[in-house]
């Protein structure tokens, strides 16, 4: 290909344009809610590098129905946002019946899920990247994960995000039978076994969609510096080893780094129109108390502005998010602190919500604890109504909500692993420092620990708690933008393409 630019062109290959989940088991992945943020970061991402004079082209699949549907308010959304600030002939959409019908990113069904994800990529190998001939190929998860080999063949650079660590395998023979040429590039995909040639390999030997585009690809990143360290030392034994050998394989050839995401632009308490007062960081303490009261009378919880109000805003599933903690010693810190009376929200979806609402049945907990289905509406006035956001995660390989809950001035409850860890300090209100309450040990008693260390923090003189809410907003207002996202991904296109990206004359 002739790829001689004054600006170097970027194809970004994003299977969505909706959140997906973080999780790593087969429900989590399937889930088309607002669980996770591969598709607002992309659509974000996008809009961020066109508008600072990027040459950026983004292909993915014509999910006609959802795009034009309100069932899907999300995706809907999202794909407006890419039109809107992306002229149209750098949007590419892949045509195949395989998505044009779908009501949902995800199917229940895994061989649905591979049989889209090989329509996609087979579209964007055929005819999507000859068309756009991009200097540069930024490929996303497991349903990209040939594109990177395809990419190395053709000698054009390709850095490989993971979002998270789910993966399928299917043979070569599979791979072809649904239009991609994978013998021109078998070579740079990651097999089962080690392959001894084509024909041996072809039918019995499955390829690894994840572990190949980080095989493949150039440079890989995920969407936390100490989530990729602790997987390339081993911390989390559900990674399985492939993975991480190929990753630790990166990092020590430096070509593996970690870049955070960033909250949707739509979550700031000064311009967020679900909430019943917007606030700023001067007035935050008047916001809350009215968002509170507001939250309070339409969740049926006791009306008391000196209510300490914690708020769980993810997904309840027991292996990454800990929501079996919660449990464990919800009825005691509830209470604990039933003079006072501390309160708990739930709004999140998850398998582990039957459990928590069979606590506050048995301990008649209904005007202390609400547990709600996820809401975009409610997910917004919680963040505003509440002191502080609970993420007692096991990993996160990101991690928003502790983000969101800084930006909102409701201060993170949080275990120290992964994103948390990159995105919140423990508050030292001596040193003026700090953002949030941390605990290491992934136990009840850690959570519990931490929550009383809130209540301590709540209880403090108003005019100290208020100077360290506004200071921590004004912090997170500065760190937690998709710009600043944006401009690390530069960085490492810059470093892979060794010339700027954005044309200095732009």
């Amino acid at each position: 290909m002739s790829r001689i630019r004054k600006t170097p062109r970027v194809l970004i290959v994003t299977p969505e344009v909706t959140y997906l989940p973080e999780g790593m088991g087969n429900t989590a992945n399937y889930l088309s809610a607002k669980a996770g943020g591969l598709a607002d970061v992309s659509a974000a991402l996008v809009s961020a590098l066109f508008e600072q004079g990027g040459d950026v082209h983004v292909a993915l699949p014509d999910y006609r129905s959802l795009f034009s549907h309100e069932a899907d308010p999300v995706l809907n959304k999202e794909f407006k946002t890419i039109k809107k600030k992306v002229p149209q002939e750098r949007i590419h959409l892949a045509e195949d019946r395989a998505f044009f019908y779908m009501n949902a990113v995800y199917s229940n069904y895994s061989w649905e899920n591979i049989k889209i994800s090989l329509a996609f990529q087979r579209e964007v190998i055929n005819n999507i990247v000859p068309k756009v001939q991009p200097d540069l190929i930024h490929c996303n998860d497991w349903m990209t994960g040939l594109i990177p080999a395809m990419a190395r063949e053709l000698e054009i650079p390709c850095l490989f995000t993971l979002h998270n660590i789910y993966t399928v395998k299917k043979p070569l023979a599979d791979i072809e039978d649904r239009g991609i040429d994978a013998a021109s590039f078998w070579r740079h995909l990651f097999f089962t076994r080690p392959p001894q040639n084509y024909e041996e390999t072809r039918e019995t030997n499955p390829v690894d969609f994840l572990v190949s585009g980080v095989f493949a690809s150039h440079f890989v990143n995920t969407v936390s510096p100490t989530f990729l360290k602790e997987v390339v030392e081993g911390h989390h034994p559900f990674v399985e080893e492939p993975l991480r050998q190929e990753l630790t394989s990166k990092w020590e050839a430096e070509c593996a780094v970690g870049i955070l995401n960033s909250p949707d632009p739509s979550f700031h308490p000064t311009e967020d129109p679900y909430l019943a007062v917007p606030y700023g960081p001067k007035t935050v303490m008047e916001g809350k108390a009215a968002n509170k009261k507001h939250l309070q009378q339409l969740l049926g919880l006791v009306e008391n502005p000196n209510a300490p109000l914690f708020f769980w805003p993810s997904r309840l599933d027991r292996i990454q998010k800990g929501s079996q903690l919660m449990g464990h010693i919800l009825y005691d810190v509830v209470s604990r602190y039933w003079h006072m009376p501390l309160q708990v929200v739930f709004v999140a979806s998850g398998e582990f919500q039957p459990h928590l609402k069979q606590i506050v049945w048995d301990f008649n907990l209904g005007d202390r604890v609400a547990v709600c289905d996820f809401d975009e509406r409610l997910s917004h006035i919680a963040y505003g109504a509440s002191d502080f956001v609970l993420m007692p995660s096991a990993f996160e390989p990101c991690g928003l909500p502790q983000m969101i809950g800084a930006l909102y001035g409701s201060l993170p409850v949080a275990r120290d692993t992964g994103g948390i860890h990159d995105t919140i300090t423990h508050l030292d209100i001596s040193r003026d420092t700090g953002n949030g309450i941390l605990f290491e040990t992934f136990d009840p008693q850690g959570l519990s620990w931490a929550m009383d260390r809130a209540v301590d923090f709540f209880n403090l003189p108003p005019e100290t708690k208020e100077a360290q809410i506004a200071r921590i907003m004004k912090e997170s207002l500065a760190a937690f933008n998709h710009s600043v996202t944006a401009r690390h991904y530069i960085d490492l296109y810059e470093r892979m393409l060794h010339r700027p990206f954005i044309n200095p004359e732009f």
